[in-house]
């Protein structure tokens, strides 16, 4: 049953009550809040259940306190998703610091990993959503631009430092798998350079890369003391996706021990 008006006239017979039942409990909150807004009259309830027409949020308020309902499902009902609220705040570009104003109960879900594959190496750079075995449902608003169905996730190995310091070992990194092209030029800086996450026959890698007839290049930080490493492309190794997010502790410090040049070779 899609239509919001027809799963409103269900509740409201489920619970044994008439229009005028509904019209005088409105109106004792109108009372409550010194506001007609949130009365419905007769007719307008009518409506709402018969004729799709679209409650204000005054009297989705009224609704939702006679039938004991849950506003922000029934705002789903009616097309509007407040989980998505953070996610599309995101995408809107805002020239100021500031602070962000969202309440932080719970109203949304998320998928999140319930279990992990116990052979999983946090010392090496995995791609992180091979390695889970089992989802869950979480609900917590802010992290519901975290989509599993569009993205997948990388584990930075707590060894790998090879893009240090922009990405730091033990780091999460949210990889898109449709931006799989890689990109030769266009940006001015190291930050709006692409990384891109890799897989090949030792394991994974995650960095800036550069493409030149069927030889691909890895590139690491030049501050991480790695060395480049050439595949044959695409024989040799795969772009799984670009980088488009990373979630790092900036508690860790640098902890770094003494490499040879072997190790720095084997990034």
């Amino acid at each position: 049953m899609d239509d919001p008006g027809r799963k409103l006239k269900l509740f409201r017979e489920r619970l044994g009550l008439r229009y005028r039942d509904v019209e005088h409990a409105s109106r004792q909150i109108a009372s409550w809040h010194g506001s007609d807004e949130f009365a419905i009259p007769l007719a307008r309830l009518a409506d709402i259940e018969n004729r799709g027409t679209v409650p204000s949020i005054h009297r989705i308020y009224t609704l939702c306190a006679i039938y004991r309902l849950d506003p922000f499902e029934v705002c789903r009902w009616y097309g509007v998703d407040f989980s998505r609220l953070p996610a599309d705040a995101a995408r809107l570009p805002t020239p100021k610091t500031h602070p962000i104003q969202f309440d932080i109960e719970e109203h949304g879900e998320i998928q999140v990993p319930l279990l992990l594959d116990p052979g999983l190496d946090i010392r090496k750079t995995t791609f992180l959503s091979r390695m889970i075995q089992r989802w869950g449902i979480l609900p917590v608003m802010l992290v519901s631009g975290l989509d599993p169905k569009h993205h997948r996730y990388g584990f930075i190995g707590l060894e790998d430092w090879s893009m240090y310091p922009l990405i730091q070992p033990g780091a999460l990194v949210l990889i898109d798998d449709t931006q799989k092209k890689i990109e030769t030029g266009g940006w001015t800086s190291e930050w709006e350079r692409p990384i891109y996450f890799f897989e090949h026959r030792d394991g994974f890698l995650c960095g800036w890369c550069s493409l030149e007839d069927d030889r691909l290049t890895v590139i690491p930080h030049p501050a991480s003391d790695y060395s480049p490493r050439v595949f044959l492309y695409p024989q040799e190794i795969e772009v799984i996706g670009q980088v488009v997010g990373v979630a790092t502790r900036l508690d860790l410090g640098r902890k770094r021990r003494t490499r040879s040049s072997a190790d720095r070779a084997g990034f």
